[in-house]
This record gives structure tokens, sequence and C-alpha cells, in this order.
């Protein structure tokens, strides 16, 4: 998985994720990338196309990587985190797998409100790049365990740095 740190003229770009069972969520672009993606970076910018109608011209590197492992579901999820340092277009939801609905620029201090309903994992890291402004010469690896059997009892908690 990847996902990219969009910063315009309006703040963050966010997209809100349409969940099955009618949750939503907000996140930054990104996903799963697919095999027929050549490199990790053409997936993502494909992927940002598709959820906000944006066309990625230049990425200025790594910010940070998650790992998030559920224990007790068995799975680990790897996501990159990569800046996007040039963009354009206009903000257009095509997503077709249906899950992205919405997608806004947020200011910086607005961010974590709205960010407040997903989880640990995704708001975190990015809440913390938005305090300190590490550069992707220094990118920053976090850490999560998952516990719990189901998705509405999941308990998250911060694992120390790898």
């Amino acid at each position: 998985m990847a996902g990219a740190v969009v910063e315009g003229p309006g703040g963050i770009l966010l997209v809100r994720n349409q969940r099955p069972g009618g949750a939503s969520d907000w996140s930054t672009p990104g996903g799963v990338i697919d095999a027929e993606d050549l490199t990790l970076l053409e997936g993502l910018a494909r992927e940002v196309q598709e959820e906000t109608g944006l066309v990625v011209r230049r990425w200025g590197g790594l910010l940070y990587e998650v790992v998030a492992v559920a224990h007790d579901l068995g799975w680990v999820m790897r996501c990159e985190v990569h800046h996007a340092t040039e963009f354009e277009g206009e903000l257009r939801v095509d997503d077709p797998d249906g899950i992205v609905v919405e997608a806004s620029f947020v200011p910086p201090g607005r961010v974590g409100a709205v960010l407040d309903g997903c989880w640990r994992w995704v708001r975190e890291p990015l809440a913390e790049w938005l305090l300190e402004r590490w550069t992707p010469d220094a990118p920053r690896s976090f850490r999560f365990d998952v516990r719990g059997r189901t998705l509405d009892r999941l308990e998250v908690s911060r694992a120390a740095r790898p």
C-alpha cells in the first residue's frame, strides 16, 4: 500500500472513504499498488488521479512508513507515504473501486479534527508530520499493534519504533 501527502494552497489533500455497512472515514489519497503498476510511485500516482483527479508530476520522497500488525486477525498492513511536490488538475472523484466519495484540501489546523474518526495508524503519523515537517532525507517509521477479532472492537496501540 501507499499513500500521498499532497499539500496545496488550501491545505492537505484528504479523501473521504465510504466503507461497507455505511461507515465513512477520511485519509490521505492512496491504496493498493496493483501488479500491473511498474513501480510503487507509478501506482501511487494512479491512485491519486483516480481518487482525486489530480496528476502528480513530481514526488519529493518517502516521508514515513506505517506498519500495523493485527495479531488476532493474522494480517499485517504496510504503507509507504510519499510527499507529492508538483501536481496539476482539478479535484474530481472517479474511484473505480467506489470507495472514495469526496476529496478536499483541508487547512492544516483542521486536519486533526477531520481525521478524528479514522484509525490511529492514519491519523498519528500525518499529525506528527504536520507538527514537525521533517523531510524525505530523514523518513520515519511508525508501528502499531492491533488486538481484537472484530473491526468495531479493535484496540490499537503505538509500538516502540522499530
